[in-house]
């Protein structure tokens, strides 16, 4: 118990001190900041987390991983083999790996065909918007990319707009706190995703970085919440409806 109020106060310190760096652009110091806060969530959840699930823990564990990687090669400058930056196609990969974890949670949840046979008009347009934001937010960037590069994008962006669908027809199936938190985290990711990518090939806003870095910590605050909450079930009775806690 004591150990979790700790940790908790740590992150909180560290989760102010990393938008301070990111409003300063202080990134190399604001990307260390932040692998260790994952780091030190990845332990809260460890240690604190009664409801811990082997595929949230996944997710944890790859995306630090990946955050870590990006801070110990962020000050240098490794020579491109064939002129392949091999370091930011692995930390990419390692990224999505972490999300596709977090879909297969969802995932393991429900039951995608009969969330879509509940919802099948309200599933239409999620495939259609999904499309529709993948190619225009990887087109933003299309002309400052290679073919290999285009691809892991278009590949990432995919993955995140997928985590982001599936967490809304989570919601609609389940209609509780657990799915609501997870819903909010999801869309938190996917403005998060958006704005990292106006910032680094648009425009290099202060203002702008600020806004990314409090969807990113929003993101896993309330990733976290849902770590912690049991989804509650509406049983209905002839005379009355009682909600369970699974």
């Amino acid at each position: 118990m004591y150990l979790s109020k700790i940790l908790g106060a740590v992150l909180i310190l560290l989760c102010i001190l990393f938008l301070g760096l990111q409003y300063q652009t202080l990134e190399y110091e604001a990307s260390g900041v932040r692998a260790l806060g994952l780091i030190v969530l990845l332990c809260l959840y460890l240690f604190n987390g009664n409801n811990r699930h082997p595929l949230f823990l996944l997710f944890l564990l790859f995306f630090t991983f990946a955050e870590v990687i990006n801070y110990m090669t962020y000050p240098f400058e490794f020579p491109p083999l064939d002129d392949i930056d091999y370091m930011y196609y692995v930390s990419n990969v390692i990224s999505i790996l972490a999300y596709t974890f977090l879909i297969l949670r969802i995932l393991s949840g429900i039951n995608i065909y009969k969330a879509i046979a509940k919802f099948p008009i309200q599933s239409i347009l999620l495939v259609v918007l999904s499309v529709f934001v993948v190619y225009l937010v990887t087109d933003t960037t299309g002309a400052d990319l290679d073919f290999y590069e285009y691809t892991l994008e278009f590949t990432y962006n995919t993955v995140v707009i997928i985590l982001m669908s599936l967490s809304l027809l989570y919601y609609m199936l389940k209609e509780d706190l657990k799915s609501m938190n997870l819903l909010i985290g999801s869309i938190c990711i996917l403005f998060y995703e958006i704005l990292q990518l106006a910032y680094y090939y648009i425009e290099k806003s202060e203002v702008l970085n600020l806004f990314c870095s409090l969807f990113f910590v929003t993101a896993f605050y309330f990733y976290y919440l849902q770590s912690r909450l049991k989804h509650v079930e509406i049983v209905e009775y002839s005379d009355k409806s009682q909600r369970l806690d699974l």
